[in-house]
């Protein structure tokens, strides 16, 4: 997660924050017709599907691999199983030559023989006539960073960072597409690969983007979801939103936590710092409101062999993506899109771009 990190010594080091205040119950019923959805996100499933993606078998899924491949393979088949609609160049995959895109390549080395990578896309279309036309990016990544050589355990599984956020994608796409009543607007799942190497899959995508960007309204990103062990102290029921108040998409997501009782906050330091540092990015430099949703910024096993799925709080993590899904939900049958802030500096680059291609 956040790939300018050098470890999580580092987050932890950084200005103490206090934890979030306690949540309090739910303030309001959230709309009958999101309930189905909430009620389809299983702890149980995404506790399967992460103790196969961060196994030993898939050897910490670096960029390229082998163990990148199955699980590409993998979330392709749950998006197929979910009743997704395929996106991409072939069904449910975007491929690139990462020899071309590495941009820690010798440019100067003789051609390699193209190594395939590839983010994962499936797509569920809205019900409205007009409104399924516009569309909601729901991402993570699935790659992590390999093995590396030493005594001890070598491979780096990614449990957390960010073996969570795929679940999650995962779970947030059966339980969507299962729901009787569509969403107005159409959403897109997509897990992306290289973030590990500088949000490499996102920016392919951003610049090749498989559904318009200029219809394209929302982005949540789900990353670092699955401990609750921050360094600052425990997160149970409650996740921060990068760039918070950079768009209205943070509010959307407090009030979604207000009717299912998880809080939803800005950190006071790493919500702003890191916005740029995830793959929210690769939207929001295209002008689209897009966020990172974490619960631990600096958790223990940060990029360390520790990182196993048995460490997950998956109760928890299934509890922050009910309010996710809710969010979405919001966002996907509201008259409005989210807008950037005119009153905050910060964003006021993503602003111009979005107002500029109007």
């Amino acid at each position: 997660m956040l790939t300018t990190l050098a470890s999580a010594a580092s987050l932890a080091s950084a200005a103490p924050a206090a934890a979030p205040a306690a949540p309090s119950s739910p303030t309001a019923a959230a709309p009958a017709a999101a309930m189905p959805i909430l009620d389809r996100i299983s702890a149980t499933a995404m506790r399967g599907n992460l103790a196969f993606l961060a196994s030993d078998a898939l050897e910490g899924r670096g960029t390229p691999s082998r163990g990148l491949d199955i699980a590409a393979e993998f979330i392709a088949s749950q998006f197929r199983a979910a009743g997704l609609e395929p996106l991409g160049d072939e069904p449910y995959f975007q491929t690139a030559d990462w020899n071309k895109i590495n941009p820690r390549r010798d440019k100067n080395a003789a051609p390699a023989a193209p190594a395939k990578v590839r983010n994962v896309v499936g797509i569920l279309r809205g019900s409205d006539p007009v409104l399924k036309d516009t569309y909601i990016l729901v991402t993570a990544h699935y790659d992590h960073v390999g093995m590396k050589p030493g005594e001890g355990d070598g491979i780096f599984n990614g449990a957390n960072d960010d073996g969570s956020g795929t679940v999650s994608v995962i779970e947030l796409a059966k339980a969507f597409a299962a729901n009787k009543e569509r969403p107005k607007r159409s959403i897109v799942f997509m897990t992306v690969f290289g973030e590990e190497h500088g949000l490499v899959g996102s920016r392919y995508y951003g610049a090749n983007p498989l559904v318009p960007i200029e219809k394209t309204v929302a982005g949540i990103n789900i990353e670092q979801v699955g401990r609750t062990d921050d360094s600052e102290g425990p997160q149970q029921r409650a996740f921060a939103v990068t760039g918070y108040d950079f768009s209205d998409v943070g509010e959307i997501l407090k009030k979604a936590g207000d009717q299912t009782g998880i809080k939803v906050w800005k950190h006071p330091v790493n919500s702003d710092k890191y916005f740029a540092h995830s793959d929210n990015q690769a939207l929001a430099d295209q002008g689209i409101p897009a966020h990172t949703v974490s619960v631990a910024y600096a958790f223990p096993d940060y990029h360390g062999a520790g990182d196993h799925w048995d460490k997950i709080d998956y109760e928890n993590m299934a509890a922050v993506d009910r309010t996710v899904a809710l969010a979405i939900w919001n966002i996907a049958n509201g008259s409005e899109a989210p807008k950037w802030s005119r009153s905050n500096p910060k964003a006021a680059k993503y602003l111009g771009v979005q107002e500029g291609r109007r």
